[in-house]
Parts: C-alpha cells; sequence; structure tokens
C-alpha cells in the first residue's frame, strides 16, 4: 500500500511520514508513504494507493479530488494528524482502499 501526504510544503507531514514509515516496519505492514507539498501532487500521485491531506489544507482537498478520480483521497483526521496516530490513519487508509474497490 502507497500512500502520499500532502500539506504546504510537505514538512509537517514529513514528520507523519517518518512515524508511518517505523510504524509499518515495527508492524510488518507493507507501507510505503511519501510527504511532499501539496502543489507538486500532480507529478507523482499515479505512484500512490491513497492521497491524504494535512489538515491545514483541508481547503485544497476539493481541487485533489476534482484532478484525481481514479483513487481515494481525504484529509487526516485533524486529531489523529496532530497526535500523530498512525494506527487510526492506516485504519482510514485501509477502509478508503476497501470501499473504492
Amino acid at each position: 500500500m502507497k500512500v502520499l501526504l500532502m500539506c504546504a510544503n510537505g514538512l509537517s507531514t514529513g514528520i507523519l511520514m517518518n512515524k508511518m514509515n517505523q510504524w509499518a516496519k515495527q508492524n510488518n505492514e507493507d507501507l510505503e508513504v511519501k510527504a511532499i507539498p501539496i502543489d507538486d501532487y500532480l507529478s507523482v500521485y499515479k505512484d500512490y494507493d491513497v492521497l491524504l491531506v494535512g489538515p491545514q489544507m483541508r481547503y485544497k482537498i476539493k481541487d485533489v479530488q476534482k484532478a484525481v478520480t481514479d483513487r481515494p483521497s481525504a484529509v487526516i483526521n485533524p486529531s489523529d494528524y496532530a497526535l500523530g496516530n498512525v494506527e487510526n490513519i492506516i485504519k482510514e487508509v485501509k477502509r478508503m482502499i476497501k470501499e473504492e474497490k
């Protein structure tokens, strides 16, 4: 499962990316996470299964969903984002992928 995280500059999602990748290793999950500035997603999104937008960029989700119709995208729950609650974020990602099929 490949997840693309997006925020203003990819910095705050970069912290979450590291936590998610570390969690995946510890839990033996097949997971690859990358964090990028939201303005760059059109050039890379096709390599990912799910696109997640940081809560501070929630106003951009409609643009992302309009441009990318062939894979799920959503805003990360603000509480999970702030706390770095990787387990909840992964549960949501898995739910999104399941609904997409």
